[in-house]
Formats: structure tokens, C-alpha cells, sequence
């Protein structure tokens, strides 16, 4: 029975990342940039004022005040007026290129218009308030890398290069299977014995946050027909997710289903606590992760591997969420043998973060899902974690502040 962090290694050295696609620019912000991006022209294409103000010879200002001729007026996206003549000036706006002669713009602030000729009043410093060609980017500069999320900065960028269409990898379409006879839908009024098909929906979400496209495609009953029928239309996409019927019962037919469709299985039960009935299967390109049906192991065990395997195979370089330190708040205790995952509320106490419980612990409970932000690791050979124990923490929202330990 592999750990979790073993589970976690044997899936992510079987996926890799999808395609490539094309995207329009807004259609690629917080996917991952499948090339790099070589600057092909250089930023700033040309000197330019950093300022509203007066393009001058800093030579013509060595002692202030002092009167200059203005000669010329260069706007925003105007073109290189004549050059700066000894004892002139020119007045430029932010953006605009920087004539020939000037080596200093003095902002507006700094100056007193005279009618025909500006005073200047402040101190002025060659190179002050001009932004130089290249100086931002040079010509061959690998701007942005391969693999990179991106972010509002990276598309400004992209924009900056004349990128309308982005080169990233494809998003994961991910076929969604819950099973048992008593599921019922959403909007069908469950009656005693019937559960509705809650795991579909949070399952979808989950995929959604990650970037990825959840397809689902309902319940498979408690009968091998039923099964295979949407096993094997799960199989179409990139990814399959199925929950519960992973267990030993007679009515969990996943695993042996799968099996007789060619899917090879790769481990089943995982050394943890929720979350151990969880099988992971290979059909051909496609990972399966069978998980189980009680829908808190369902999110934590889409938390530990499926989530990982989606954002590797998406083009991420970060895949994993990190464990930080925090303090327990409160004595937890379990039985010795299994890894246990204590579902917490984390907050953030004098510069540190704290961890408290999220409520009643059993699987059946999942109010202790909303409540919860973070998972605090309970060691496996442990049997009481006293209160004040430093432990370690998976923040599961990004709403809660990770501080650096």
C-alpha cells in the first residue's frame, strides 16, 4: 500500500502535458505558455520622456533658475521634433521620443511658463527622466518562459509584442462518473435510501478551478452493463474520474470493469485516512482515478492526486500544494497505523498560523468540507497529537495567507 506521497509520484510520472492550441490573448489568461517568448524588437523602440515637461541640453542648466527659447512641441505619439538647440528647449509629453540634442527632461513641476521661453527652477541632472531604447527588453531577450502562468503582467507583454493569438497547452477535458444505484440527480427529491448526485457537481467544480473542462456524463448502476457502457464513454476523454464502487463489496465493479476494457491498474488503497479506498488506472493516454464515494474522501483524495495530474498535464511547473508549520490549537487523537488528515479552520495569530478544528471528524460529515480551509497531517504511528504541537499543514483555499517559515 503506497503512502500518499507515493500514490502522488507513480501518477504524476504518468501523465504529461497535452497539446498545444492557439488562443486569443484574453482567452489565455491563467493558462500556461507552451513556447517562449523571444522579444523580436526592442522596448522602448526609441528614447523617450518619462514626464510631462521640457526637453533640455543639461548643459544649458548648470545654474538655475534659468530662461530658455522654446522652440517645439513633441505629444504622445508624435514624431522627433528638430533637434534641441543650445539655450532652447522643447516642450515634450510623457511617452513622446526624445528629440536629438536633449539629454534631460525637466518635469512641468520644475519650471515657470514665461510666454515664449520657460523658467526652469529645479536641479537638472543629465539622463534625468528619459526612458532609453531597450532598456526595458533587448532585441533576442527571452521575455517570457515556456511554462509560465499567465498573469495580467504577462499579458500586458504579450500585448506589448503584438501577440493577439498566445501559443498554450490545452485544457484537460475530464469525464466525470459517479456510480450506485441509489443516486439520484440534482432536482429530483430524494426519497429515505437515495442520495443525490452531489460528488458530480463539487468533482466539477474542483476540475473548473484547476483550469480544466468537466464533462459529466451521470451514473453508472450497480450492473456491469451500465458500467461499461460509461466507463467506456469516460475513456474518450483525457482524463476519467469516477467515484465510489472502488471498495471490495459486490456492488464495486469500477476496477473490474476497467480492467476488462485494458485499463492497467497501477495501485489501489492508498496509506491514508480519508481517502485509503482510492485506485489509479492507465488506459493507454488515459489516467482513470477511481476515488471513493463519501464525498469528503472524495475532495481530499481529487485534492492529493487528481488536481496535481490535471495542472501537470495543463503545462504547470507547480503542481503540488506545499505543507507549511502551524500550531494545533486543540488535542487530536486517532488510531496508530494510518496517516490521518484532520480537517482545520487555519487562521493567523501574531505572525503565525494556527490551525483549529473544522468540526466533527468522521467521513460522513460534510459541513467539516465548508468549514475547513486547510489539512493538518496527523503521523501515522501517532495516537495523540497534544495541543501547541507544531504541525504540518496543506492550505487547501487560496484565501488563507501562507507564511514563510
Amino acid at each position: 500500500m503506497p503512502s500518499f506521497t507515493e500514490a502522488r509520484s507513480i501518477i504524476l510520472d504518468r501523465v504529461a502535458p497535452l497539446g498545444v492550441e492557439r488562443v486569443d490573448i484574453l482567452e489565455a489568461v491563467g493558462r500556461v505558455l507552451a513556447e517562449n517568448l523571444i522579444a523580436p524588437w526592442e522596448m522602448p523602440l526609441c528614447d523617450n520622456s518619462a514626464m510631462d515637461g521640457f526637453a533640455v541640453r543639461a548643459d544649458d542648466c548648470g545654474e538655475i533658475p534659468v530662461s530658455l527659447k522654446v522652440t517645439g512641441y513633441i505629444p504622445a505619439g508624435g514624431r522627433p521634433s528638430a533637434p534641441v538647440e543650445p539655450g532652447c528647449a522643447i516642450r515634450i509629453m510623457t511617452g513622446a521620443p526624445v528629440p536629438a540634442g536633449c539629454d534631460a527632461v525637466v518635469p512641468v513641476e520644475e519650471t515657470e511658463d514665461e510666454g515664449g521661453t520657460v523658467r526652469v527652477t529645479g536641479t537638472v541632472a543629465r539622463r534625468q527622466h528619459i526612458r532609453f531604447k531597450g532598456e526595458d527588453v533587448a532585441t533576442g531577450d527571452m521575455v517570457i518562459a515556456r511554462g509560465t502562468l499567465l498573469q495580467p503582467p504577462e499579458i500586458s507583454m504579450l500585448a506589448s509584442f503584438g501577440k493577439a493569438l498566445v501559443p498554450v497547452f490545452r485544457k484537460a477535458r475530464v469525464a466525470i462518473l459517479s456510480t450506485g444505484d441509489e443516486l439520484v440527480e440534482l432536482g429530483e427529491s430524494p426519497a429515505p435510501g437515495t442520495i443525490i448526485n452531489s460528488n458530480a457537481l463539487s468533482l466539477a467544480a474542483a476540475v473548473r478551478l484547476c483550469g480544466a473542462e468537466p464533462v459529466i456524463i451521470g451514473i453508472a448502476r450497480d450492473n456491469r452493463e451500465s458500467h461499461r457502457e460509461k466507463l467506456a464513454e469516460g475513456l474518450k476523454a483525457d482524463v476519467l474520474i469516477t467515484s465510489a464502487g472502488v471498495s471490495a463489496g459486490d456492488r464495486d465493479l469500477v476496477r473490474d470493469v476497467l480492467a476488462e476494457l485494458g485499463a492497467e491498474q497501477l495501485f489501489w488503497k492508498v496509506d491514508m485516512k480519508p481517502g485509503g479506498p482510492t485506485a489509479f488506472s492507465m488506459h493507454g493516454p488515459v489516467p482513470v482515478f477511481s476515488l471513493p464515494g463519501n464525498p469528503v474522501s472524495t475532495m481530499i483524495t481529487f485534492e492529493f492526486f487528481v488536481r496535481p495530474a490535471l495542472l501537470r498535464m495543463m503545462g504547470h511547473s507547480r503542481v503540488v500544494r506545499p505543507f507549511v508549520k502551524a500550531t494545533l490549537l486543540e488535542e487530536a487523537r486517532k488510531k496508530p497505523g494510518k496517516v490521518n488528515f484532520l480537517r482545520v479552520q487555519a487562521t493567523e495569530r501574531d505572525g503565525r498560523l494556527v490551525a483549529s478544528t473544522a468540526g466533527e471528524q468522521h467521513t460522513g460529515i460534510l459541513r467539516t468540507m465548508v468549514n475547513a480551509n486547510a489539512l493538518v497531517l496527523l503521523p501515522r504511528e501517532a495516537s495523540v497529537v497534544p495541543a501547541g504541537s507544531e504541525v504540518e499543514m496543506m492550505i487547501l483555499r487560496d484565501d488563507v495567507t501562507m507564511l514563510e517559515r
